[in-house]
């Protein structure tokens, strides 16, 4: 607590002991002192201490030292912004999956070259991007020793990352911000790019609001609002079930390994998994009766983010389902057209190693860029030449949002169709409102059948 109210007492002399000349004060209610060797130590002190009084300073009343003083050890005391990510980040990492210790690092990698004192010396762009996103802010027990240049680097932003108390300053809050809009080569970034980068921002300086840096977080203060997204389906580019079904064949005709990858995607076109999901999948997960429809209980999802993010080397994380507990499991049944397909699958392909459904061509755990390359080479068979230049059908995962456009035009209640796809009602209605919105008349007509039931004819 702050106060004006300073008492200087005399110096008092105490023979025998070490520092015999002691300086004695009150500030507010509290009582303090210091010792020294010397009577001109002691002397010298109190007249600072009078000084600061005289100059109308308040004084703290718990360490008894004048704002000037106390300001300047907080100062010699404070952490710089790049010291006070990498502690957020290292906090943040055990909590967090092996894709959001990434993308948390990546925002970081970017801010943090824009709030530097000085660019004298500055390492190149993409060194200290990597540097930062790779070394800096990666706490992994498998990371390798940096190679020089990194080492370098690192080093140098040691040096120039200004001080935290900064943050408070609206034009350096405004060069983050700046940072985070654009692309290492000075182009605009991405929409949903900026966002989830701004929100990495805004997290460490709440976390500075709990180490007592700020008493408010800065961005507050600064009339900056990241883009807005819509996050809506565009559907002019979600295929259409004749198109989903010709893009699986033709994948399955291209060679034996597009015959192994055929129910991998006809996994994610009858059962709306995430591709991750599927990947995960073992036998056990299924129920594949002769006749009729089976089931799929989705245990998890295998993503894969690199071997540096991963508590156990591994190029790919295991980890629950999206935005449910460890441990939680999601039933979808399936279609018999797919039943028949997984069975089929088993008996030509086997089982992986690991027991794992899908695998690699060359062992272990299958891989996005092995499926993305497939799914490319389909599309250019399905698609006519001005399709295959357009977003259509541009990645396997767009047979998901068919997948559950069509559960809906089937009428499906939108609370279980949104169960059987892993998300929220809330989620449903925001990506696929326009599908919803083509079942209003049908929806009018239901409600209008209910109300002539009960109340008669108008």
């Amino acid at each position: 607590m702050l106060t004006h109210e300073f008492v200087p007492y005399e110096t008092r002399h105490r023979p025998g002991r070490a520092k015999p000349f002691q300086v004695r004060w009150r500030v507010g209610r509290q009582q303090h002192s210091k010792s020294y060797l010397l009577k001109a130590q002691a002397d010298g002190r109190r007249a600072e201490l009078m000084a600061a009084a005289r100059r109308r300073e308040q004084f703290d009343e718990e360490t008894g030292l004048p704002v000037s003083e106390l300001e300047a050890l907080r100062k010699d005391a404070e952490p710089t912004w790049f010291d006070h990510a990498r502690k957020y980040a290292e906090m943040k990492w055990r909590e967090s999956s092996a894709k959001e210790r990434s993308a948390r690092a990546d925002g970081l990698a970017t801010l943090t070259p824009a709030l530097v004192t000085d660019h004298r010396g500055t390492p190149s762009p993409k060194v200290l991007r990597r540097a930062l996103s790779c070394w800096a802010f990666n706490f992994s027990e498998h990371l390798p020793e940096p190679p020089e240049p990194i080492a370098e680097a690192l080093v140098w932003i040691g040096q120039k990352s200004l001080p935290i108390s900064q943050l408070e300053d609206s034009d350096t809050i405004r060069n983050a911000l700046k940072a985070i809009s654009l692309k290492l080569d000075g182009g605009r970034a991405a929409d949903n790019t900026i966002r989830r980068k701004y929100a990495t921002f805004s997290n460490a300086l709440n976390y500075g609001i709990e180490q007592r840096y700020f008493t408010a977080n800065p961005l507050k203060f600064v009339d900056w609002t990241p883009p807005e997204i819509d996050s809506e389906i565009d559907w002019r580019y979600v295929p259409n079930p004749r198109q989903c079904r010709d893009l699986i064949e033709a994948a399955r005709g291209l060679s034996a390994r597009g015959r192994h990858l055929a129910t991998f995607y006809g996994c994610i076109n009858w059962a709306a998994t995430r591709p991750a999901e599927a990947m995960n999948l073992r036998l056990p997960d299924f129920e594949l009766p002769g006749t009729g429809w089976g089931l799929i209980v989705a245990p998890g999802s295998s993503p894969r983010v690199g071997s540096r993010w991963t508590d156990d080397g591994k190029s790919y994380e295991e980890r629950g389902l999206k935005r449910r507990a460890r441990g939680a499991t999601r039933d979808i049944p399936i279609p018999p057209v797919f039943v028949r397909m997984v069975r089929e699958h088993v008996e030509e392909f086997g089982l992986g190693e690991d027991g794992h459904l899908f695998r690699a061509a060359e062992g272990g755990l299958l891989t996005t860029k092995e499926y993305a390359a497939v799914w490319k080479e389909a599309r250019k068979l399905v698609l006519p030449p001005q399709q295959v230049e357009t977003p259509l059908a541009d990645v396997p995962y767009s047979l998901r949002a068919a997948c559950v456009s069509g559960w809906i035009t089937a009428g499906v209640p939108p609370a279980e169709v949104a169960r059987r796809a892993g998300h929220s009602v809330a989620v449903l209605y925001k990506f696929y409102a326009k599908v919803l919105d083509g079942r209003r008349e049908q929806d009018n007509a239901l409600i209008e059948r209910f109300l002539t039931a009960e109340y008669g004819p108008e």
